[in-house]
C-alpha cells in the first residue's frame, strides 16, 4: 500500500483541528521558542508496535509547520515479546522485571530495530529523521543487583540532538543508556524522558500511548489536572492504578524543574495534533497550575481586575452595575486572576453566569481545571451560550443536555427531571444581558 505523501497527512489532521484561528494562534506561540526546545516526545513500545502511521503523521505535521520534536521510544512489548521468544527468563522470585546479560543482549537488538522503523517511516513520507539508538544517555548502574542490567540516568549528553536539529532531521533516541566505560544498561522511558526534559528545558513534554489520556473514577478523560490543587488527591485515590500514579508522580518531579510556561500532555498519537493546537484539546494537560479559590461574595476580590478579566474574555464591555445587580452563589477565581466562573442560584439550582478565561491563559489548561472544580462541587448546574459561540462544542461535550433557541443554547449538567430542566430552560432564556456586545463565552 502506497504511503499518504506528507501533503495528505496534513489535510487529514487539519480536519481533525479546531478553528483556523487557534491553530494560527498556537503556531505563533510555538515558533517564538527555540528549535531544541519546542517539544519532547516520548513514545511508549505499545504505540510504536500498533499505532506506528498514526505516531509518524503526527510527527510528520509537525514537521510540516518547521516544529521539530525531540522522539523518544520505548520497547517494552517488542523487547518481551524477543525474550519470550529467546526462552530468556525476564522476572526474579519476587515477580519483579530482571534484565540479564541475555537479556541486554536482546535489548540492544531490539531497541534499534525499533528506533530505525520509527526513522524508516518518517523517511517515507518525506519527513527526515536521524536515528540515535545511543549515546545520549548516561547511567549508573543499579548496585543491588537484584534487577540486573538496569540503570539509573545520571546525565544527559545533547550534542547528538543538537547536530541532528541543525541538520533539519528529527531526533529518534532510544531509552537505552551507558555507563561510563561503555555498558549498555536499560532504563525506565519515562525516567530518561524526565531527564532529558530537564536538559532540553522544551515548551511541552508529551506522553503517547494507546490510551487517550488520564482516566478519572468514572473511565473518562481528564481533560486537565492542575497540580497544584488535584495532585495529592489524586495519589490518595484508590482507583487511580499503580502505574498511572507512578507516571504523575514523575511528571510532577518534571515540570518542578521546568519553567513555570511548561506543560505535560498525555495523549494518543492520533490526538496529537488536536492537543497541541486547540484549547479542547484531546487528552490530559498537566501543569503545576495554580490555586483556584472559592469566594462566597466579591467582598475580599479585586473588582477592577476580574472586571478586566471577563472583558478580556469577552472582548466586550460589563455593564457598569454587574457586581451589584443580584446576590451571587459562589465565584471560583485563580489566583492569578487570569480565570474565573461565577454562579448565581436560581430556584434552588447554581446557574454558571460567568466562565472565562483571559485571552493569553487560553489553551494553559486553566479553563479544563476550573471546569473540573465547579461540576465536582456543583452536582446540578446549568447555563447558556450564544447559538454562533465558537466555544459550544467544548460545552456539548461537557454536558448532558442542551436546548436550542433562534438566538441561545441552553445547557445543563446534573439534571434529569423533565419539569426541572424545563424550568432551567425557561430561566436562562429570561436572562437579562450584562455585557453590551456581542461576544465569545458564556453570555449570561
Amino acid at each position: 500500500m502506497k504511503p499518504d505523501s506528507t501533503e495528505d497527512l496534513i489535510v487529514r489532521l487539519l480536519k481533525n483541528l479546531g478553528s483556523k484561528k487557534e491553530v494560527e494562534q498556537y503556531l505563533r506561540l510555538f515558533s517564538s521558542v527555540e528549535e531544541k526546545r519546542f517539544a519532547v516526545i516520548k513514545v511508549s513500545g505499545g504505540v510504536v508496535d500498533t499505532e506506528l502511521d498514526a505516531l509518524v503523521g503526527s510527527i510528520a505535521f509537525l514537521d510540516k509547520v518547521g516544529l521539530t520534536p525531540v522522539v523518544i521510544h520505548g520497547a517494552g512489548p517488542q523487547l518481551l515479546a524477543a525474550e519470550q521468544q529467546a526462552g530468556v527468563s525476564s522476572t526474579n522470585d519476587r515477580g519483579e522485571r530482571v534484565v540479564s546479560e541475555a537479556s541486554i543482549a536482546l535489548a540492544r537488538k531490539v531497541f534499534q530495530k525499533e528506533n530505525l522503523r520509527i526513522v524508516g517511516a518518517l523517511e517515507a513520507i518525506g519527513t527526515r529523521a536521524r536515528p540515535i539508538p545511543t549515546g545520549v544517555f548516561i547511567a549508573e548502574k543499579i548496585e543491588d543487583g537484584r534487577l540486573g542490567y538496569v540503570g539509573r540516568v545520571v546525565g544527559v549528553d545533547v550534542d547528538a540532538i543538537e547536530a541532528s536539529i541543525s541538520a533539519e532531521q528529527i531526533p529518534v533516541l532510544a531509552s537505552l543508556a551507558e555507563t561510563a566505560s561503555g555498558q549498555v544498561l536499560n532504563i525506565n522511558a519515562d525516567a530518561a524522558a524526565h531527564k532529558l526534559a530537564l536538559a532540553l528545558q522544551p515548551f511541552k513534554v508529551v506522553f503517547l500511548s494507546p490510551d487517550d489520556g488520564i482516566r478519572g473514577e468514572d473511565g473518562q478523560i481528564l481533560s486537565a489536572i492542575n497540580l497544584e490543587e488535584d495532585y495529592e488527591g489524586l495519589l490518595a485515590q484508590p482507583w487511580l492504578s499503580s502505574s498511572t500514579k507512578n507516571k504523575l508522580s514523575e511528571i510532577h518531579a518534571m515540570l518542578q524543574g521546568l519553567p513555570r510556561s511548561s506543560s505535560v500532555a498525555v495523549a494518543s498519537p492520533e490526538n496529537l495534533t488536536r492537543e497541541l493546537f486547540t484549547h479542547k484539546g484531546a487528552g490530559t494537560l498537566v501543569r503545576l497550575g495554580e490555586r483556584v479559590r472559592c469566594h462566597p461574595d466579591f467582598k475580599k476580590l479585586d473588582l477592577e481586575r476580574l472586571r478586566g478579566l471577563l472583558e478580556d474574555s469577552f472582548g466586550r464591555k460589563l455593564h457598569a452595575d454587574y457586581f451589584e445587580k443580584k446576590p451571587f452563589f459562589r465565584i471560583y477565581l485563580a489566583d492569578s486572576y487570569r480565570a474565573t466562573a461565577i454562579l448565581t442560584l436560581e430556584d434552588g439550582i447554581p446557574y454558571l453566569d460567568k466562565f472565562a478565561v483571559t485571552t493569553e491563559a487560553q489553551g494553559d489548561g486553566v479553563g479544563g481545571s476550573l471546569w473540573q472544580r465547579i461540576t465536582q462541587e456543583n452536582e446540578k448546574l446549568f447555563w447558556r451560550s450564544r447559538i454562533d459561540n465558537e466555544v459550544n462544542s467544548w460545552y456539548f461535550a461537557r454536558s448532558d443536555g442542551c436546548f436550542k433557541s433562534d438566538k441561545w443554547c441552553v445547557f445543563w449538567c446534573g439534571l434529569s427531571d423533565h419539569a426541572e430542566i424545563k424550568s432551567c430552560i425557561d430561566l436562562a432564556l429570561a436572562m437579562p444581558a450584562t455585557l453590551k456586545v456581542h461576544a465569545v463565552g458564556v453570555q449570561p
